[in-house]
């Protein structure tokens, strides 16, 4: 039978408007050597946030490669890993893109090279800043916005720049529409900008300490409304915008649905900002805060799987491109991961699953999907789409690009399923009752013995695909060798006419009106993510019965004020939590569950996010202080097995008591109660209770000066949790890890 052949498919005949007269073509350049800076440096910190990451990684398998220093402990790089690989590599990934399309959709030159010059060096002095200050153990503890205030403050002036450049540069476009990537890029523009400024309020004590303006309950809100946003707004918003832009160049695609990104991005910037409480569940958070941000956290599937699928139906017709083209095979892996991690975020918010997953791997296979799959792999894509065009050559070798490919899919695969299995094992092992009603694990240990298999796989994974990494730098830098940078790109285009006169800019689809208006985008977008932090946060601090205050509950003493900080410095959060959920198996295994009012003085809040050691929240007095000086001179004395490195040198340095007066003048003006005059006696009251702690250790035929760190420390942990009564019957015995 013969088949009639199908009608050829056409393009729609444009819509007739009204002839003009001819109009004069302006000539410019685009600027390509900001976009190969910012291109390079991606690179270059790519390399080097994995490499800490990989060491990181198989410290948690053999704690000796924590070096006995304390530049390179676990707790002190792995706040460095993840800025830089959050604000160097995906930060300069996201500028190298905007820089590049930014260009090309406004038919404009960006607005000031000096603008460009000043916000590329100002990133990457930033940066350095970090490497700098980080591992010196300056830090504000807050997770992604580690860094101290003076760096905070150059973070915004740089933003500034950067906001500046991309506002000038939308200004001065040729193209009266604004396409849907550029509405992301206002987007992540002014919500980071609100996010960094707010979290990052806090008084200065010296040049590189300070205390948040926000104190227990109210610190956890706002910092995990930015943490959740920061994913949001740094790691999703701008790469979206990205997508839509490369993805449908690298398939010679248009976009599959221009009604669908306009649902993708209203709905997405205002239900994100509501969804950051998720990640404080059945903690001292008030319940209504927590259900709000469930409800927002399970609608927000729907505005992400938006996005998945307008960028995977974009390749409509163009999958046997995908066989043949490594940069559409990057693309394609990359929104799926995008698709997985945005599915399960809205299923890790739902109570019953976040019971059993917080504070455990599976929390840290999630991120890595994301960070790995999709900012990794679109980032890896764009920079591979984008050498060829900006050097005038082939790609070196497609071959060397596919295998770059395979390792970076391999290297994902041993990443995440065996945090996965670790995930699933701690949640289950933590909550596991025998027969006789008693805790089927109750020391803490056995959790943490079980999982050394498992990350060893995951420093394989991170391995595999920083090798792929390398790869990458080869290929590109033959690539870039075999050609010559076109650092000023010609293109023409007509100026734009005043909207009067212009026939394009009436009518259409009504969001047309907003698109070709970036003031009116930018006021629409700013109200949609002010509206949800707002009202979470608002009623959290006017509202007093949201943190019931406790009679018992006072100021830490000057010495456990200075063991808190040494805490802080030695990055002790991010293994160990300060929370203890109203679960059987947590107030069996540590005691009473954590209230609210217990943490009105904590500036900032130590709650955590991950339970590599036990929670610390009722630590106080369980052991003698001889059990904490051997578990910090050597932890396996304490504990044998345990995977937490020494900490020596808290044995040979002083205390600082130069900023003492300086901290307690600080707090009091916060609001914590401490006497008039107290900050000129802090100093002896800190040496009282110093030599008192000694005391005890002499009877124990420990001999430790009173004015080394050790004896802060130990003051602080034996001070956790003791301003309530704790029921002896609730504490389990337990190693500490």
């Amino acid at each position: 039978m013969q088949v009639e052949p199908l009608p050829p498919v056409v393009a729609p005949h444009p819509p007739l408007v009204p002839s003009t007269p001819a109009r004069a073509v302006d000539t410019f350049f685009y600027d390509n050597k900001i976009v190969r800076d910012f291109g390079v440096a991606t690179v270059i910190w790519g390399i080097i946030g994995m490499l800490v990451g990989v060491l990181a990684a198989f410290q948690l398998a053999r704690p000796e490669l924590n070096m006995g220093t304390a530049y390179t402990t676990f707790g002190r790089i792995r706040p460095l890993h993840t800025n830089a690989v959050i604000f160097a590599f995906v930060g300069n990934g996201i500028f190298t893109g905007v820089y590049y399309s930014l260009q090309r959709l406004c038919k404009a030159r960006m607005f000031s090279d000096k603008l460009s010059k000043l916000h590329f060096w100002g990133w990457q002095l930033i940066i350095l800043s970090a490497v700098a200050t980080l591992p010196l153990g300056f830090t504000t503890s807050k997770e992604y916005a580690e860094l101290e205030w003076p760096i905070d403050i150059a973070i915004t002036l740089v933003w500034v720049v950067f906001g500046w450049n991309m506002f000038g540069t939308i200004a001065r476009r040729r193209e009266r529409h604004l396409y849907v990537g550029i509405w992301f890029y206002i987007a992540t523009f002014l919500t980071v900008a609100v996010l960094h400024i707010v979290n990052s309020m806090a008084v200065p004590v010296s040049f590189m300490k300070s205390y948040s303006l926000y104190a227990g309950v109210q610190d956890a809100l706002v910092q995990w409304w930015y943490g959740h946003n920061a994913v949001a707004f740094f790691l999703t918003t701008p790469y979206l915008g990205l997508m839509y832009y490369f993805l449908p160049k690298a398939a010679e695609r248009p976009v599959y649905s221009y009604r669908l990104s306009i649902i993708h991005f209203w709905s997405l910037i205002f239900i994100y900002i509501w969804a950051g409480p998720h990640h404080l569940l059945y903690t001292a958070l008030p319940d209504w805060a927590q259900s709000l941000g469930v409800a927002f956290s399970v609608m927000l599937i729907a505005p992400s799987w938006g996005g998945m699928i307008n960028g995977l139906l974009t390749l409509r017709g163009a999958w046997d491109k995908v066989r043949e083209e490594p940069v559409l095979k990057f693309f394609v892996v990359a929104v799926t991961a995008y698709g997985m991690a945005t599915f399960e975020g809205p299923m890790l918010s739902l109570k019953n699953v976040n019971a059993i997953a917080h504070f455990t791997d599976w929390i840290v296979a999630h991120v890595h999907v994301g960070a790995l799959g999709w900012n990794g792999f679109l980032t890896f894509g764009m920079l591979y789409w984008l050498w060829p065009r900006l050097y005038r050559t082939p790609l070196h070798s497609k071959k060397l690009a596919n295998t770059h490919f395979w390792l970076g899919t391999l290297g994902i695969l041993f990443y995440a399923l065996p945090m996965y299995w670790a995930g699933f094992t701690q949640g289950l092992m933590w909550k596991q009752f025998n027969a006789e009603g008693m805790l089927q694990y109750p020391n803490f240990l056995e959790t943490v013995l079980n999982l050394v298999p498992m990350y060893y796989l995951r420093g394989i994974g991170g391995v595999l695909y920083l090798s792929g990494v390398f790869v990458m730098l080869y290929n590109l830098i033959k690539t870039a060798s075999a050609g010559t940078l076109l650092t000023d790109e010609k293109a023409q285009a007509a100026p734009l006419l005043p909207e009067a006169q212009d026939p394009h800019a009436q009518g259409g689809h009504w969001h047309r009106w907003v698109e070709r208006r970036p003031f009116q985008l930018a006021v629409g977008a700013t109200i949609a993510i002010l509206i949800g932090g707002a009202i979470e946060m608002i009623p959290t601090f006017l509202v007093e019965s949201n943190v019931p205050t406790i009679a018992s509950v006072k100021p830490y003493t000057s010495l456990e004020l200075q063991g808190r900080d040494l805490y802080i410095k030695e990055g002790c959060s991010n293994c160990h939590t300060q929370m203890v959920r109203p679960f059987r198996s947590e107030t069996e295994r540590y005691g009473e569950y954590s209230k609210a009012g217990e943490f009105v003085y904590d500036r900032p809040f130590l709650w955590g996010s991950k339970r590599t050691g036990p929670d610390l929240h009722r630590v106080g007095q369980k052991y003698p202080h001889s059990w904490h000086y051997n578990h910090m001179l050597d932890p396996t004395s304490m504990s044998p097995g345990s995977i937490m490195p020494a900490y020596p040198w808290l044995f040979d340095n002083d205390i600082d008591y130069s900023t003492l007066p300086k901290k307690i003048t600080v707090l009091r003006d916060l609001g914590t109660p401490y006497p008039a005059g107290f900050e000129q006696q802090a100093v002896a009251d800190a040496r009282r209770q110093a030599q008192g702690i000694v005391a005890e250790l002499k009877k124990e035929e420990i001999e430790v000066k009173s004015d080394k760190e050790i004896v802060a420390l130990i003051a602080y942990l034996q001070r956790l949790g003791t301003d309530i009564k704790v029921k002896p019957e609730q504490v389990a015995a337990t190693s500490a890890e």
